[in-house]
């Protein structure tokens, strides 16, 4: 019996001190858990070398272009086509006044002067062919055919109906009077480009609202000044063409009766304003284009189209001020006046313009 009892009291101590050691353990776990966390205990810091964050993307336009309309490409094959006839045109015989043939190069300053509206048209033509920038494209297009308009009936006018009601003209250089004219080669490939340009501006009206090119708008917040500034350089430009940009000056001559000096004016070159029938009609047009386009071309959208159409209008005026810069330097009998002067500085205003509608996107952007 008492056997009995001391195994049974050697059981429960034996039991006892299994409890006992589990619960010791148990409590020793927790008091190291504890103490880890008391001492911010982490794991070993990454010893590998940091890697460099990678640069923010340039801003942009946010610029989509959709699909491109037969349309278009053919209005950039027309340009293309309109700018190689433009600079052919320059090496032949352009007209035969009055038994003097004269071509519109005229020299290595006027070949220069030439070159500025074939050269851009064949550049802005070929990337719409290509479908870059669509839009640019179209406008440029539109715009410039506009113009071209006014001066392909100029052209008509002097190589057909100008010896109607002869007259003191200035034509490639070359102060002329218009009392016999016949066409050259050059002539006919200066009416072919101007003809295929406006066709082109057809196709690009046509084309212009099936073409998908949309951008963020980064320009919007400027086009209000743009547009003024724009009108205000359409209004010069419209008055500097209204009259002669190289003149014939006066001169002074010794009057035998008096002694005195008498100031002779001389007949000078017709105004653009002053002509008959289809060159009226065509000066009219060409000022009204210019007024048109210098409030169109702020409005249009994307901001390259806009910056198209600003320079359709820059590199036309610009070649029409140089134009007569380089009559006054290659004949002794003209002088430059203050339109043509004028009309120069308005072709810089227009290509500063189409500078700031092309670069305001990157500081508005930012």
């Amino acid at each position: 019996m008492a056997g009995r009892e001391s195994a049974a009291r050697d059981d429960r101590t034996r039991d006892g001190a299994r409890r006992t050691g589990a619960t010791g353990a148990a409590r020793r776990t927790g008091a190291a858990a504890a103490g880890a966390r008391r001492t911010g205990a982490r794991p070993a810091p990454d010893r590998r070398p940091a890697r460099t964050p990678a640069a923010p993307p340039a801003p942009d336009d946010g610029l989509v272009v959709g699909h491109l309309p037969g349309g278009a490409r053919t209005a950039g094959v027309l340009l293309v086509l309109a700018g190689l006839a433009g600079v052919a045109a320059l090496s032949p015989t352009y007209l035969v006044v009055g038994g003097r043939e004269l071509s519109l190069a005229g020299g290595l300053g006027g070949a220069l002067v030439g070159l500025v509206v074939p050269l851009t048209a064949v550049a802005v033509g070929a990337g719409l062919a290509a479908g870059r920038v669509p839009r640019f494209g179209l406008a440029y297009a539109g715009v410039g055919g506009v113009l071209a308009l006014g001066s392909l009936l100029i052209e008509v006018y002097r190589g057909s109906a100008s010896t109607v009601r002869p007259g003191v003209e200035v034509l490639a250089g070359e102060r002329v009077l218009t009392s016999s004219v016949e066409t050259g080669a050059g002539w006919w490939l200066e009416v072919a480009g101007l003809a295929l340009t406006v066709l082109a501006a057809v196709c690009a009206a046509a084309a212009w609202s099936r073409t998908v090119m949309e951008d963020r708008g980064a320009l919007d917040p400027a086009r209000g000044a743009l547009a003024g500034a724009a009108v205000l350089l359409g209004v010069l430009t419209v008055l500097c063409l209204a009259l002669p940009a190289a003149d014939v000056p006066d001169r002074l001559v010794d009057d035998p009766s008096t002694g005195l000096e008498v100031v002779v004016e001389q007949q000078g070159p017709q105004a653009l304003l002053e002509r008959p029938g289809l060159a009226l009609l065509g000066g009219l047009l060409l000022a009204g284009a210019v007024l048109l386009a210098s409030v169109l071309a702020p409005s249009l959208r994307p901001r390259l189209a806009a910056v198209g159409g600003f320079l359709a209008v820059a590199v036309t005026v610009l070649a029409a001020g140089l134009g007569g810069l380089r009559d006054a330097l290659a004949s002794d009998e003209l002088e430059w006046t203050v339109p043509g002067a004028g009309l120069l500085a308005a072709g810089l205003g227009y290509a500063l313009l189409t500078v700031l509608a092309w670069r305001l996107r990157r500081t508005t952007a930012r």
